[in-house]
Order: C-alpha cells, then sequence, then structure tokens
C-alpha cells in the first residue's frame, strides 16, 4: 500500500467519519486507564489490554486471510518494538494516570511527534532536519514547559506522573524510528506487523508482570466499569483503531491521517471533563496548543508543505508523526 496510489483530493464524507472516530477512540483511551487502574495494577491491566488487541487482530487476520511474518529477523527486532511501542509507554500511562487526570495524560500524548523527529534524525537517521523542523521542535519544547508549569517549581506526585506520561511518549519516540528502519521495509502487511507487535508485547508482560506485580487478577473478579475498559482498550483502542487508521491512510493518504494527531488531545479532555469531572489549570492546555503548533510547524503543515511520502507495506503512517495506537 503506498500513498502515491491515494487520490489528491479524496472525498471529506469518504474519510472524515473514520478520521473522527479514531480520535475519539484514542482519545477515549485515557478515561477507559483511568476506570482500568482503580481495580488493576497498571502492568495488569497493560496485559489484559495487550492480548485482547492480540485476540482481535488475530481474528481480523484470520479473516482477511492474512499471516503472521515468518522471518525470525522480523521477530527479533519486534522484541524491541513491542517493548518501546506498547508494553511499557501503556504501563507508563498507567502509572502516570495514578497520579494525573487522563486529560492531562491524553496532552501529553501529543509530544510524542516532538520526540520522534531529533531520535529519527540524530540516531536512527530516517529523517533529516531541517530549518522549519529545528524551530517546531523549539516551539514544541517550551510548550513543554508551560504544560508542566516549571514556574510554580518541580516536584511532587503530580510532577512525577506528568514526567511518566512525557516517558511513554518518549517510548514511542523510540518505537516509531526504529520500526521505520528496520521493519517498515519489509514484504509483510501492516496487519500482520502490528498483530506479531501485540503478541510479542502480550509474551514480554505475561513474564514481567507476575514477577514485579504479582499475579494479575482473574477477570471475572474485575468489576463491569473496569471489564468493560480492558475491552475496550484492547478490542477498539488497539484492534479496530487499527484497522480504521489503515482505512484513512488509503483513502486520505498518509500526511492526512496522520493529522489525527491533534484531534486526539481535544477528544483527551473533553471526555475526561464530561465523565470525570476533571479539570485542567490554565497553563495546560495553553501549553498543549503550543506543543501542538510546534508539531504542525516541523510537519510542514504550517507554511510551504513537504512532498506527501510513500507509505511502505509496514508502516501504516509514514510522517515524522506515526500515529500511534494508545
Amino acid at each position: 500500500m503506498t500513498a502515491d496510489i491515494t487520490p489528491d483530493k479524496a472525498p471529506l464524507r469518504s474519510w472524515l467519519p473514520g478520521f473522527v472516530a479514531l480520535a475519539a477512540i484514542w482519545g477515549s483511551s485515557f478515561l477507559f486507564i483511568k476506570v482500568g487502574i482503580e481495580e488493576l495494577h497498571p502492568l495488569h491491566l497493560t496485559l489484559y489490554r495487550v492480548a485482547t488487541g492480540a485476540a482481535t487482530l488475530l481474528v481480523v487476520l484470520a479473516v482477511l486471510r492474512d499471516r503472521l511474518p515468518r522471518e525470525p529477523r522480523v521477530w527479533a527486532h519486534m522484541v524491541v518494538v513491542a517493548a518501546f511501542g506498547v508494553a511499557i509507554p501503556f504501563t507508563l500511562f498507567g502509572f502516570g494516570e495514578q497520579r494525573v487526570e487522563s486529560m492531562l495524560a491524553g496532552i501529553w500524548n501529543a509530544t510524542t511527534p516532538l520526540i520522534v523527529l531529533p531520535l529519527a534524525v540524530l540516531v536512527f537517521r530516517t529523517e533529516r532536519l531541517t530549518a522549519r523542523a529545528a524551530v517546531g521542535l523549539g516551539l514544541g519544547f517550551l510548550g513543554v514547559l508551560v504544560v508542566l508549569g516549571v514556574w510554580e517549581g518541580v516536584g511532587g506526585a503530580h510532577f512525577v506522573g506528568q514526567l511518566m506520561c512525557f516517558g511513554a511518549a518518549a517510548c514511542y519516540g523510540v518505537a516509531i524510528p526504529y520500526q521505520k528502519k528496520f521493519i517498515a521495509g519489509s514484504a509483510y502487511s501492516g496487519l500482520s506487523l502490528s498483530a506479531a507487535q501485540l503478541l510479542v508485547a502480550t509474551a514480554q508482560l505475561a513474564v514481567v508482570g507476575p514477577l514485579a506485580a504479582g499475579a494479575p487478577q482473574v477477570p471475572a473478579d474485575l468489576s463491569l466499569p473496569v471489564l468493560g475498559s480492558v475491552v475496550a482498550l484492547g478490542a477498539l483502542g488497539t484492534g479496530l483503531a487499527f484497522v480504521i487508521n489503515l482505512r484513512n491512510i488509503r483513502v486520505a493518504g498518509a500526511s492526512t491521517a496522520s493529522t489525527v494527531t491533534y484531534l486526539i488531545p481535544v477528544f483527551a479532555v473533553l471526555i475526561g471533563a464530561l465523565v470525570l469531572g476533571e479539570r485542567l489549570n490554565w497553563h495546560q492546555p495553553v501549553g498543549a496548543l503550543i506543543v501542538l503548533l510546534g508539531v504542525a510547524v516541523a510537519q510542514g503543515l504550517v507554511g510551504r508543505r513537504r512532498p506527501r511520502p510513500t507509505v511502505g507495506a509496514g508502516a501504516p503512517a509514514v510522517p515524522a508523526v506515526e500515529p500511534v495506537a494508545r
């Protein structure tokens, strides 16, 4: 699948409903994490979530008659991608939301593109740093400081929770360029690679979870809201959302599909306020807007646009930022 075969001007009605649905699903993930950690250790929540997502994608693979990767090299790289793209960040968001509001976790998730770019340039060498991207990174860093409210001092559980959420975004910053460099050029579909990624992450969490947090609770012992949150996080946020994202890329193009990043924190804030009654300090949404402006500048969405990139068989989204399954 390549962006080259995507029409330059796809009708809005052909992709906008799926675009908004994806933003709503990923934006609501932070609410479900908040509900889930009320009864589950963050490691156990992540284990159940990822296992449910893996099972969902395996069903989709069977329906579409696709298959898992067969090359040992791909599975070896999946160990890194699964750890930094799934197991660690999902768990860090869980730990973070024990200390901060779900809407604030959604805001921190939006910093992912600002971490992807410098790592892609300096470490993995899959991107080139332009003057526009440097300006965007500078704006994004300023936005991060505003979200943190550094003038109020640092320390305390709330600050630590924000750092955990930022650490989760930093993990995505490692996983995305790593996957682009070592896996995206393979002959396997994005669906196949994602299913493999979730299977490896499930295995990692099945080993680490009991060692670090004890045996997980039996699903039958969980309350309906928590059990529903696990299913929503796995089947919707990790399974169905990926299928929707692939369709958005096919219909609207990778560049347009990647801009879902800008809507996710909007839904996270709205859902957190309406469902959980959460409130933000004035500087947190202001800082989020500065971060998103920095992302827009770095991606060339403000000012001159760069040419639309090509999407490889294993890369659901290819710009400097890839929408990450939350």
